[in-house]
């Protein structure tokens, strides 16, 4: 018997394998599929080298904004070369560093349970004290349009496996992925348009930067909000989506279809209902949001496999802390808990930190909203990247930084900056009498500071 069998060899998978072993030889990794991890081989890697190849095209495209005159060609074959050449690279680096992992310890095949304390893998039993489920997640599509389709709809999963970049793109969804790639396939001179569900882009939960963002985003992007498509066909190689909008038909035809629309656990696999029946509906497991535990079980569900965010840098800290659960089991201690920060690495970039609008006004906190504008902020201006604007939520009770959601340049940093001070437990106060240098993106934050000060008083 092991003490511990990890299932899944993503980025929670890896991390718990690492810090188990430090622990205890009398363990079992198993994984389907690469041994690299989702990040780097379909997830944040390899969508970041495309943005990046974008956002230089964008900037070329409107230097004279800055008083330069620049002519740029987009290199269609090239920038999807590029994408996968350094894809290689990362998950090459994964893929290296489990190689030098003992030959005992690992295994390739699809897990399920027998019981809590047993799994069969490619026929063969196993028996552990403790189990960490880091199975991850699987892009979701409607399954009739794929028939239809074919390789004409792709997810997450094969779009950076194209040849070249397509000369139009249908997306569906408006969320996080659906928001990164569609507007970087149109600064690389793709035609897309977008098809969302609601009255929603990206992340932020803020009525106010919501507009700020649909308006903004909008000017760059076809966004057909409220609209999905009605009918799909294949059409002479491509793909044709019938929608309406105001009452009136309409018809697209696009090269592909991105199908963004969110992604499901793959816990279904692991056939639970052995342990439990209780255990058919996935969305309903009895997971323990502080510890990970199922139910009263030795397992331990981490990761992306059952969470409504897919957060490497949380997948990993989940893996790791988790371990301590399962050697000392049944002694379970609850893992300590980042502060939350989120990005999306759209133009403007959005963020959210801590607690967002949505969740404090559920919770019914007692809140101020710090505001600032980014369109006439200085060092925006001189960037000639002045979009956006950004919240900071302060407790009217004790003056508390609660959380935060961003709409703006550098978005991916300032949300640092606040995330650490929010993890210090730091005040308003306490965030004033920090150093604000000139001219930068960071003293917008010391006007939205300024702001909620002006409220409390």
């Amino acid at each position: 018997m092991y003490d511990i069998i990890i299932i899944g060899a993503g980025t929670a998978g890896i991390a718990a394998y690492k810090q188990a072993v430090r622990h205890t030889q009398n363990i079992l990794i198993i994984n389907t599929g690469p041994w690299d991890t989702t990040c780097a081989r379909v997830g944040c890697m390899p969508s970041k080298v495309l943005i990046s190849s974008a956002n230089r095209m964008h900037d070329i495209q409107h230097a004279n904004e800055i008083g330069l005159n620049l002519n740029g060609e987009v290199g269609t074959t090239q920038v999807m070369h590029r994408v996968r050449s350094l894809r290689d690279q990362f998950t090459q680096a994964t893929l290296d560093d489990v190689e030098k992992w003992p030959v005992q310890h690992k295994i390739s095949g699809t897990a399920k349970f027998i019981n809590a304390n047993t799994i069969e893998v490619n026929g063969q039993h196993y028996q552990s004290k403790s189990f960490i489920v880091a199975v991850g997640s699987t892009p979701t599509y409607d399954q009739a349009w794929k028939d239809e389709l074919g390789d004409l709809l792709i997810t997450s999963d094969q779009i950076f496996e194209l040849p070249y970049l397509p000369k139009s793109l249908a997306v569906i969804g408006s969320g996080v992925i659906a928001l990164e790639l569609a507007q970087a396939m149109q600064r690389l001179g793709v035609q897309v348009t977008m098809f969302a569900r609601s009255r929603k882009v990206g992340s932020l939960t803020s009525p106010q930067l919501q507009q700020i963002a649909q308006k903004t985003l909008s000017k760059e992007i076809k966004i057909l909000f409220e609209t999905l498509p009605e009918k799909i066909n294949q059409l002479n190689g491509q793909v044709e989506i019938k929608y309406s909008q105001q009452g009136t038909q309409q018809t697209l035809i696009t090269d592909y279809m991105l199908v963004a629309t969110g992604r499901e656990s793959q816990l279904k696999q692991l056939d639970l209902v052995t342990i439990d029946q209780s255990f058919s509906d996935l969305k309903k497991l009895p997971i323990d949001a502080n510890t990970k535990q199922l139910g009263t079980y030795p397992i331990f569900v981490v990761g992306d496999a059952h969470s409504s965010t897919s957060i490497q840098h949380e997948a990993a800290h989940e893996g790791k802390m988790t371990v301590q659960n399962c050697l000392n089991f049944p002694d379970i201690k609850p893992i300590k808990t980042l502060t939350a920060l989120g990005i999306v690495f759209c133009q403007p970039e959005m963020a959210s930190v801590a607690k967002t609008h949505k969740q404090l006004s559920a919770e019914n906190i007692d809140f101020v909203t710090g505001f600032v504008s980014y369109e006439g902020q200085g060092r925006a201006q001189v960037l000639a990247k002045n979009q956006g604007a950004v919240e900071i939520y302060v407790s009217k009770k004790d003056g508390k930084i609660l959380g935060a959601e961003l709409f703006c340049p550098a978005a991916e940093h300032l949300a640092h900056l606040l995330a650490w001070l929010i993890d210090a437990d730091a005040t308003l106060a306490d965030a004033l009498n920090k150093p604000f240098y000139h001219p930068t993106l960071e003293e917008g934050l010391r006007t939205a500071l300024k702001h909620a000060r002006r409220q409390l008083s």
